[in-house]
């Protein structure tokens, strides 16, 4: 057998054996038990559970086993525990090519592109204000009071092709948060592809060559671009309820991580979000011990890192009609505590905008409010994709901004597994009471986002 088909098939065992425990009383979170989950999900097998990956299937089959093991159900409308999602992405195999008046430019590091080759005129940018960039084919930002990646990520892309920036160290270390390669066109297949900005950055030398070229013709060539289908997977287990007029709640996380980087190093992102993963896992093991009034839905996302596919297609394609979605509570990073909240809470992105973390709250939740609200928590996760649906839909994390966050030392012997166990158990009691009531969390006046 192959390591891969070991794994689940250790996986698939371990599952069905724990089917009979899943009726009695289950046994309460503990930091082993989650451990034993996070083991999987980003140890070296997964290889870091690339987005749209084998890596990623492996990581959907290993949480469909665990859902089937723990006895819920497959989900209304589905052939099994896993919902595989056609994806169409770019891959570029050779180096982006930049020139200036014909004259190769040393080194471009390209952050993202929409795939097509560009050509046009350089113009010079001394400004720091992104409204106030000129309309230009491309923009080179000079003013070193700039933020260049602010000011890449604002400026108006119907009046600028190309926006160029100095490499600083700032600049290289987010190269190395979204994963040391080139963002470009990824979508559902049969969907229109999301724009991409087309941004590259250069070191020092080139960049200060470049800046005495004002009113160059600059050309980038992607040489060895092409075109892959891929397959993202979901995972989705259902607990039925005893009344099928009292809608259901959805609990969340996303499987996927980063995978492996170009120069070979494995992001096992076990806090991002192999924690969360587990942390739904051990939600339906032990939520699934009783009958409950309202169903529930829980669900471990493909493709969050590679633009939320895996949420965006469960929301277009729900098992369940959305308007009987209640409550959507989606868990990412819960692996180690924020010091800047009180000792053993999580906080609640968008907490401000429904009575849903209240509800928690009173229910003995350790959630309390986002104290990164200039961060836009609350739009950069997959609860999003619901919230925009109408769902009171919320994410919870214990450290949003943890210093391993899309590093290779996201791994397992970073995390505070009791921290963890604890933060899990205490929303036990107010989804279990939310599932039997007949109240349900509502939007908050202007607290429902739109588009």
């Amino acid at each position: 057998m192959k390591p891969k088909t070991i794994l689940l098939a250790g996986a698939l065992a371990v599952g069905l054996a724990t089917a009979a425990q899943a009726q009695r009383a289950p046994a309460p979170i503990t930091p082993e038990q989650v451990r034993a989950h996070v083991d999987v999900l980003a140890g070296p097998a997964l290889r870091g559970r690339g987005s749209a990956t084998p890596d990623e299937a492996a990581a959907a089959a290993y949480v469909a086993a665990m859902f089937r093991g723990h006895g819920l159900a497959i989900a209304p409308g589905m052939a099994g525990y896993t919902q595989p999602i056609d994806v169409i992405s770019f891959k570029l195999e050779g180096a982006p090519v930049l020139t200036a008046n014909g004259a190769s430019v040393d080194a471009p590091m390209l952050f993202s592109s929409n795939g097509d080759p560009i050509r046009g005129k350089l113009t010079l940018f001394a400004g720091t204000d992104p409204k106030a960039a000129p309309a230009a084919d491309v923009l080179l930002v000079t003013n070193p009071a700039a933020n260049g990646l602010q000011v890449a990520g604002q400026v108006d892309q119907s009046k600028v092709k190309l926006v160029i920036i100095r490499a600083t160290e700032e600049v290289r270390g987010y190269y190395d948060v979204i994963g040391a390669r080139p963002r470009l066109p990824r979508y559902i297949k049969g969907e229109t592809a999301r724009p991409r900005r087309n941004i590259l950055a250069l070191n020092d030398a080139a960049f200060d060559k470049l800046a005495a070229q004002d009113g160059a013709q600059i050309a980038l060539e992607l040489p060895g671009l092409v075109q892959q289908q891929q397959v993202t997977t979901n995972a989705i287990g259902y607990l039925p309820g005893t009344d099928p007029a009292a809608g259901v709640l959805l609990v969340t996380a996303h499987l996927d991580h980063l995978g492996v980087r170009p120069d070979g190093q494995v992001m096992y992102g076990a806090n991002d979000d192999a924690s969360g993963t587990a942390a739904v896992i051990e939600l339906a093991r032990v939520l699934a011990g009783k009958k409950h009034r309202r169903g529930i839905l829980f669900a471990a996302y493909g493709s969050e890192e590679a633009g939320g596919f895996g949420a965006h297609w469960f929301a277009d394609h729900p098992p369940v009609p959305l308007a009987d979605i209640v409550a959507n509570l989606e868990i990412e990073m819960i692996g180690q505590q924020d010091p800047k909240l009180p000792a053993g809470t999580m906080m609640m992105t968008g907490f401000e905008r429904s009575t849903f973390g209240d509800t928690l709250k009173a229910h003995g939740g350790l959630v309390t409010t986002d104290p990164y609200p200039e961060q836009n928590f609350f739009q950069r996760s997959d609860n999003y994709a619901l919230a925009l649906r109408g769902v009171v839909a919320h994410t919870v994390s214990g450290w949003a901004t943890v210093p391993t966050y899309h590093t290779p030392e996201d791994t397992i012997d970073k995390l505070d597994l009791p921290f963890m166990a604890r933060a899990i158990q205490s929303l036990v009691k107010p989804l279990a009471s939310l599932a039997n009531s007949k109240a349900k969390p509502e939007w908050k006046p202007g607290g429902r986002p739109s588009e």
